[in-house]
């Protein structure tokens, strides 16, 4: 079964005009659960269910838990979706809908993780949101689509959170021999776990995470995710939550999409030309997506 699709891949005259170079968005967002997080997770559980598992339990910020109970509502197996308290209404009315149960637990991803690893039993099987091969492979595919179109990327923009779609992402530009291309991995102030990673060359966590960018929110890369950071050619950029909801207010405008922050912090490099590129480049933007925000909650965010 086709679970994850295809998405679109547009060419935004917009932030061409804007950065001087091909800007061509990968429609992540279009994915039926909101996010790319479909892609490895619904690959995951095919496998799984293969192999016998016969119930889901995943901890998640909100999008992947989306992913894992839609997936499941598909396949017909039953999912458990743990959530932190700092998960949005709207994400948990989301996975609810979609016949998951959903239990809130914790202040952090860590705590609600460690209470869905608590309930496993017998043929379930844990679905990790970030940390797992399987989610790699799924994710990958997606720059097998763009390289089908006739596209090849001159560098590669994308946000960071837990990783997975940096290992994805990095593990599809290596089987194109890609793996030289640029990719600026772009995270908000108060999730930058990648950034202080590599800044200490180690595999470091942070002492917390803050900011309105929750789907963000892994206080520790996973391993591969910083594993990639060391030996392929990614650049970290952070950048700050008022930018993440100026990039999606100004996209929400020029393609109709509506995206939350964590998506808005790629946006935004192109928005706010952090990153200058070549004329002739061809920029590839992950359109990562996300299920947790409507108009009104970006619209009612205040800064400083």
């Amino acid at each position: 079964m086709q679970i994850s699709i295809k998405t679109p891949l547009i060419e935004s005259v917009v932030l061409s005009q804007i950065t001087g170079s091909e800007v061509w968005l990968k429609m992540e967002a279009l994915q039926p659960s909101g996010s790319f997080k479909l892609r490895g997770i619904a690959h995951a559980c095919q496998k799984h269910i293969a192999q016998g598992a016969q119930r889901f339990i995943c901890s998640s910020g909100g999008n992947a838990g989306l992913a894992v109970a839609y997936t499941g509502r598909k396949l017909q197996v039953p999912v458990i979706v743990v959530v932190p308290k700092t998960t949005s209404e709207r994400a948990k009315l989301l996975i609810a809908q979609q016949g998951a149960d959903v239990i809130v637990h914790g202040d952090s991803w860590f705590e609600a993780n460690d209470l869905a690893l608590s309930m496993l039993q017998e043929h379930d099987q844990f679905i990790h949101p970030f940390d797992d091969a399987l989610l790699w492979e799924g994710i990958s595919i997606m720059i097998d689509e763009v390289i089908e179109k006739g596209i090849k990327p001159d560098a590669v923009v994308l946000s960071v959170g837990g990783g997975s779609l940096l290992s994805g992402v990095a593990l599809g530009l290596a089987r194109h021999q890609l793996k030289d291309v640029p990719i600026y991995a772009v995270e908000t102030d108060g999730t930058a776990s990648l950034h202080a990673s590599m800044l200490a060359k180690a595999h470091v966590a942070l002492d917390k995470t803050t900011g309105i960018a929750t789907t963000l929110a892994a206080n520790k890369v996973c391993s591969n995710a910083f594993q990639v950071s060391q030996h392929a050619n990614v650049k970290s950029v952070v950048v700050s939550d008022q930018d993440t909801v100026n990039a999606c207010l100004n996209f929400l405008d020029d393609h109709r999409i509506l995206v939350e922050p964590a998506c808005g912090a790629s946006l935004s490099i192109a928005y706010d030309q952090k990153v200058h590129f070549k004329p002739t480049d061809k920029v590839l933007v992950i359109v990562c997506g996300g299920s947790g925000t409507t108009l009104d909650v970006l619209q009612g965010y205040t800064f400083d």
